[in-house]
Order: structure tokens, then C-alpha cells, then sequence
């Protein structure tokens, strides 16, 4: 059975340590604000000038001010502060951010990404994306495993690229890939998905890491 969003999310949040400070992307990562594991405090960075973004809010307490990058409302906390949008990239092209966690269209197992535009649609521009693969550390991709039955994890992207090399995980709704010098390492998988399963429908070679072996 494939994980819902929910559960990619709170998966992907299981890779965050104490004190990060955490860039989420638009779409299904900004669903990660809602399982940050107990005990853990993090700061998320919004490119649009917040730092220490909350849950979002309940339905009726939205505050139409507090938005992240993506335009959803959001809540805020008693350690958050405003920026204007100089400091808020300065913060990620510094290296201040620890993580961020992004959707993509393909990722390539080399760790290539492209989650900017498909040709001959209509885009707005990049964004942040550039600042947020080459200025931050590590970067997780929380994503659907396939498009149109098509796999979305490659041998090389055919989209233009955000960042070249720069995926450290990948999290779908039917497992989890680690992206490491020696290739990519299946290292988790959703329950009733299979290993067959997913060689049926990824493209980029993977092998199987050992812990995971054993207890399947």
C-alpha cells in the first residue's frame, strides 16, 4: 500500500536534526511543517522573509499576512522572525540553511534535479529553487514516483535542470532512495510495496541496502 502525503512527509521529517534550520518547497513538502518529530526543534525557513513558520492553521484562524512561498496561509511561532526577501536569500546563499526539502519533476541518479518547468508550458521563472539546491547543504525531494505511468526517477533528467548532483534522498509514495557516490540505495519502502514493484517502475539503477534487506 502507498504512503499517502501525509506519511512522505512525516518521513522526509524523520531526516531533520535538532537546531536545523529548513527550507520547504511548494506542494508536497510543505506538509513536512505538520510532523516535525516530538522533541526536535527546528527553525523553517520561508524564501518570502519568515523564519519559524508554524503549522498551518486550523480552518477560521487564518491570518491572510502570514503566507509561505507557496501562498498558503501559515502560522506563526514566538521565535519567528521577518525579513525582507534580500536577507531571507542572503540566509540560503550564506549557507544558514541546513535542509531544504523540494518537489521535483524528475530526478536523475546522479542526484541531478529539475523541478522548474516543462517546455512549451507557460512558467513564471525558476524562483529560489537555483539559490536553494547550490546554497544549502543537503536536499531531500519529496515527490510522486511516477508521472502519467512514466518513472520520475532517471538515468539522466530530459528537463532543463535546477541543479546538477545536488539530491542527497528522495522520498515517494512507495519508498525512500538514498543518492550516494556509489549509486542510488533503496533504503526504505512503503508496506505491500515490493521490490519488484519498484524496479518496474523506476528507471535509474538501484541497489537494495542491506538493513533493508534483512527485514523485509
Amino acid at each position: 500500500m502507498a504512503w499517502t502525503q501525509d506519511q512522505m512527509a512525516a518521513r522526509a521529517a524523520r531526516e531533520l536534526q535538532d537546531g536545523f534550520y529548513v527550507n520547504l518547497g511548494i506542494g508536497i513538502p510543505t506538509l513536512v511543517a505538520n510532523h516535525i518529530p516530538a522533541g526536535i526543534d527546528v527553525q523553517l525557513h520561508s524564501e518570502n522573509g519568515m523564519l519559524g513558520i508554524g503549522p498551518f492553521p486550523f480552518e477560521g484562524d487564518e491570518d491572510a499576512d502570514l503566507i509561505n512561498a507557496g501562498k498558503q496561509t501559515v502560522t506563526a511561532l514566538p521565535t519567528t522572525s521577518f525579513m525582507d526577501s534580500a536577507a531571507s536569500f542572503a540566509m540560503v546563499r550564506g549557507g544558514h540553511i541546513d535542509i531544504s526539502i523540494l518537489g521535483a519533476l524528475q530526478v536523475a541518479e546522479n542526484g541531478d534535479l529539475a523541478n522548474w518547468m516543462i517546455p512549451g508550458k507557460m512558467v513564471k521563472g525558476m524562483g529560489g529553487a537555483m539559490d536553494l539546491v547550490a546554497g544549502v547543504g543537503r536536499v531531500v525531494v519529496l515527490m510522486e514516483h511516477t508521472a502519467g505511468g512514466k518513472p520520475k526517477l532517471l538515468h539522466r533528467c530530459t528537463l532543463p535542470l535546477t541543479g546538477k548532483a545536488v539530491v542527497s534522498l528522495v522520498v515517494t509514495e512507495l519508498g525512500v532512495f538514498a543518492i550516494r557516490p556509489g549509486g542510488v540505495v533503496l533504503v526504505d519502502m512503503a508496506p505491500g510495496v515490493t521490490i519488484a514493484e519498484l524496479r518496474e517502475k523506476t528507471e535509474a539503477d538501484f541497489t537494495v541496502d542491506e538493513a533493508l534487506k534483512q527485514a523485509a
